[in-house]
This record gives structure tokens, sequence and C-alpha cells, in this order.
């Protein structure tokens, strides 16, 4: 069977890895006023996060259109494709999923016949994207559509996340979070880690320095034992670079540092980095 990976944009698989991996990316739009970007395509990370800091309005996001999922389906089936997996954004983070789905149930009868396989990651960025990459590589081995499903969904479960804002103000511009909590939360210098449960971005702990949170964050990340696959995300090299430094003090395997796209950049703001790994199956 040859079984075919769709994804959106907010996986922030480089362009380059999604093409030799055969994964198709669905890009979401970001907006600067009237101006508009597709995420990842016309809009590269260095170029967002400039635009983002010098910009005095906030960017918006749209989700990718049924027509844009729709084309993506057609193409791959004609293609030869007898299996679709599309591995999305969380459902209560965007309608990006929804947007998919829909594309998928109004394909014509001939198509239909083609099982599409539509996954709410609950997640968002290389959290999602690690386990995309894992699926397209089976795809690639030859792998079945239920074999790789049942993989990926064990992946993802798997999977965790805590990352660092540098600042509160841009969940505050993007309706977040309230603007007194966002100024209280700056005035203390609060650095607060966050992670994804059941879909939403909930906050786990509230440092007060960029080095407390790492330091945190690395010791919450030793009480995992070895982890399959260790990534860290991030706005920039640099914050990666520092995040990095302080991870190898509990892992001693290579981290890989993938750059934060546009769209989670949005709310994220410039200066966030965060480590995503794959625990160890329980014995």
């Amino acid at each position: 069977m040859a079984v075919r990976i769709v994804t959106d944009s907010t996986a922030d698989i480089p362009l380059e890895q999604a093409q030799a991996l055969g994964i198709t990316v669905v890009p979401l739009t970001v907006f600067f006023g009237e101006e508009a970007y597709l995420d990842g395509v016309e809009l590269d990370n260095a170029s967002f996060y400039a635009k983002l800091q010098t910009s005095k309005v906030l960017p918006r996001t749209s989700q990718p259109s049924p027509v844009a999922f729709q084309q993506a389906y057609t193409r791959l089936i004609d293609e030869g494709a007898d299996g679709i997996i599309a591995v999305l954004i969380s459902a209560k983070l965007s309608g990006t999923f929804q947007s998919a789905c829909t594309a998928r149930d109004a394909l014509p009868d001939d198509l239909r016949k083609i099982p599409i396989e539509m996954i709410d990651s609950e997640s968002a960025s290389i959290v999602m994207g690690m386990s995309i990459m894992k699926a397209a590589e089976e795809a690639q081995h030859g792998l079945g559509l239920a074999e790789i499903k049942t993989n990926l969904l064990d992946r993802l479960s798997r999977t965790r996340i805590f990352f660092v804002l540098d600042t509160l103000e841009y969940l505050k511009r993007g309706g977040r979070i309230s603007g007194a909590q966002a100024l209280m939360g700056n005035m203390l210098s609060i650095k607060p880690i966050l992670t994804f449960k059941n879909g939403e971005i909930v906050a786990l702990e509230r440092p007060r320095t960029r080095g407390k949170a790492y330091a945190r964050i690395a010791q919450m990340v030793g009480e995992f034992k070895n982890p399959e696959e260790m990534v860290v995300v991030a706005s920039d090299e640099n914050v990666g670079q520092q995040l990095v430094q302080v991870l190898q003090s509990v892992h001693v395997g290579d981290i890989l540092i993938y750059k934060l796209g546009a769209v989670v950049g949005t709310y994220a703001g410039p200066g966030t980095a965060g480590v995503a790994f794959i625990t160890a199956r329980s014995v």
C-alpha cells in the first residue's frame, strides 16, 4: 500500500525534510495588516520574527481552506496513493483539523474510496512534527496504513514538550491572557514554562528568570529515562543553543534544533524555546 502523509505548516518540519520524506504540508496563512503570507512558503523564520518585532500591528493567522486540503488529497490520489494519513494541529487551537475533515468528506465518490485517516495531534509544532517524520519514513519503507497509524498514535501519546516564553506580551496581544496578567508577569520577569495537555496549552510553573526556567526544564526532562528522541524548537538559534547546553547535563544523545514557525510564533513571540521528546515505552 502506498501511504502518503499530510500535515499543516504548524508542524514546523523544514521544507527540504518534508520534500525528502514525501510529506505534503498544507500551509496556514499569516497576516500583517492587509499583507498575507503562506506560512513557511512566503515567510520564513527569520523574516517573520523580524517583522513581528517591528510591526505596529499584531499578526493574525488563518487556517487553510477545505479547498486547499481537497487539492492535496486529490493530487496524492492521482499520484497513486491508496491510503492517506492527515496529522494536524490540535482542534482546540485551530480550525485546521475541521477544515481538513470537511475537505475529505466533500471529495467525489470515486476518490472517497481511498481511505483518509484524520488524526488530531492535540499539539502543535515539532511535538507533532517528530511523529509525522517517523510516520513518513515508515511509509517509505512500505508499512501499511493501519500499522503506520497505530505507531503514530503511540508516539504522539508518549511525546512531551516543555517550553519557555520570553514575554507574556504576545499572548496578551493575541487575546490569550489579560493585559493585567501580562503586565504583572513582565514586571516580575516571569518566564512561564508551558506544555500541552488534552490539546490545550497550560502553564506548569512560573520561574523568575530564563536561566531558572531552563534549569527547571532540564530537571523535569531528567525524570524521564532513556527518551527515544529529543529535539529543541526555538524562535532563533541563540536561545535554542542555550537550552541545548543546559539539556546536555541530563541527556547524552544528539539534540537537533528546529525553528519555531510563524503561526505558533505569533502567540509565543520572540525568545521562545522548548524541548520535545518521545518517552521510552513502559515495560
